[in-house]
């Protein structure tokens, strides 16, 4: 009887726990079921729809150089015997810089003025010449004239003419030929002194007193020196191939130069190339810059060639213009974003009344850039034109009104985790706020 009892107890025990098991199993169902039911809730960031003054910007990096400088390479080859100048040192226009050995030169000089006087001497023999043969010619012709000389007389004495004339032309010739001569190794003794083209400072010197260079005439030739002027600098920057077309010959910039830390110089673009320079051609990693050079308006007198700098060539400024942040532009398909309805609601386009009317069929099915605005505790996606940027603010040329409130945060949930009518909670800069508060 009390083994009956007890087995009676056991299965009552069992099947009180299993039924408060499958309570609790249906109770977690319901929740998850639930909570699955239950809107997503995104916490965000929100900013007023303002008017700024946008400025855009072209971001570049280069080197600095001077506006005018000169490397100097000599024409002719041989020893260095003067060399009065040493590196740093500032020089006039028209200065001695260097001298080569002449005596090779000087040579070729008197040569070419024995010549000239040789051919010049030569002509006046043939000029002499001449004017007897012309003389003889002029007789027979005229004891031809009266029959008192015969054909083979006439005919003689006319190819001799003839044939002077000639020779004093050749002469003629030969005295210029001469004196050109002697012109071109003048010009050679010139070139063993080479003065300072322009007023400014050696800034670099690679020769000594006594050692052999090579002219340009027949080769790149020696190196001499860099010859510069300081007081005119510019930067010579690389700008990509998608933002030099935003940028125009005097356009202001902003130059950091990093021996001068954050110190800040005003420079004026003055030229921008028109080659392109590539490098990585053919692959990956391919890179297309275009030569832009800035003239620093204030330059420092410690600033020196070679350099390296930051620029930031101002293109483009607007004045009291509707502005967002950067990041709460986005860019989304139009018509993909519906508004959430109810049960029963009709589903109609997104943000009809919102929408630049340009926006409403977009060309080719591709993106077009939108904001998303807080409206009470739901955020609502708007189709806006853009204008230029800077490093914070986008400007809105159409789409927006400066009473909107614009979603600016976090990134994430403006680019891929919100939609239309998606539920928000603003956050404020203490912590939440209220739904749809700020």
């Amino acid at each position: 009887m009390a083994i009956s009892q007890g087995k009676k107890s056991k299965t009552k025990k069992r099947v009180i726990v299993f039924g408060l098991l499958a309570v609790i199993i249906v109770a977690l169902v319901f929740v998850v079921l639930s909570g699955s039911n239950k809107e997503m809730i995104h916490s965000v960031q929100t900013e007023d729809v303002q008017k700024r003054t946008i400025t855009q910007l072209v971001a570049a990096t280069g080197n600095i150089n001077p506006v005018d400088q000169v490397i100097i390479t000599p024409e002719i080859s041989g020893e260095i015997v003067e060399l009065p100048v040493e590196e740093g040192d500032a020089v006039d226009k028209g200065q001695l810089l260097i001298k080569i050995k002449p005596e090779i030169y000087i040579a070729q000089v008197r040569r070419a003025k024995a010549s000239k006087q040789s051919a010049e001497a030569t002509l006046k023999i043939r000029e002499a010449s001449l004017e007897k043969v012309e003389s003889d010619y002029n007789r027979i012709k005229g004891l031809f004239e009266k029959g008192l000389a015969s054909d083979s007389q006439l005919e003689a004495t006319k190819a001799e003419y003839l044939s002077s004339v000639g020779l004093l032309e050749a002469q003629k010739a030969s005295v210029i030929q001469a004196s050109e001569s002697l012109k071109e190794a003048e010009e050679q003794l010139a070139k063993t002194t080479i003065y300072s083209p322009l007023t400014g400072t050696v800034t670099k010197l690679n020769v000594e007193l006594g050692e052999r260079v090579l002219g340009s005439n027949f080769s790149q030739g020696t190196n001499i020196m860099t010859v510069a002027d300081l007081s005119r600098m510019e930067a010579i920057v690389e700008v990509d191939e998608n933002d030099v077309v935003l940028v125009s010959e005097g356009d202001v910039a902003r130059i950091e130069i990093d021996a001068f830390g954050e110190k800040k110089f005003n420079g004026i673009v003055t030229q921008i190339g028109n080659s392109a320079l590539s490098t990585g051609m053919g692959t990956q990693d391919e890179v297309v810059n275009f030569e832009v050079k800035i003239e620093l308006d204030q330059p420092d007198n410690t600033i020196r060639p070679g350099m390296s700098c930051d620029a930031d060539i101002e293109t483009e400024t607007r004045t009291n213009v509707l502005s967002v942040p950067i990041q709460s532009v986005t860019a989304r398909m139009p018509g993909l974003d519906k508004e959430k309805k109810g049960p029963g609601e009709k589903g109609d386009s997104v943000m009809a009344q919102e929408k630049p009317a340009e926006m409403d069929a977009p060309k080719n099915n591709k993106p077009v850039e939108a904001v998303f605005i807080a409206s009470g505790n739901e955020a609502k996606i708007v189709y806006v034109e853009t204008g230029i940027s800077d490093d914070t603010y986008m400007e809105i040329i159409s789409g927006l009104s400066d009473s909107s409130k614009v979603i600016s945060g976090p990134y994430r949930a403006i680019s891929k985790e919100l939609e239309h009518g998606s539920k928000i909670m603003v956050q404020s800069k203490g912590g939440f706020g209220k739904k749809g508060e700020n």
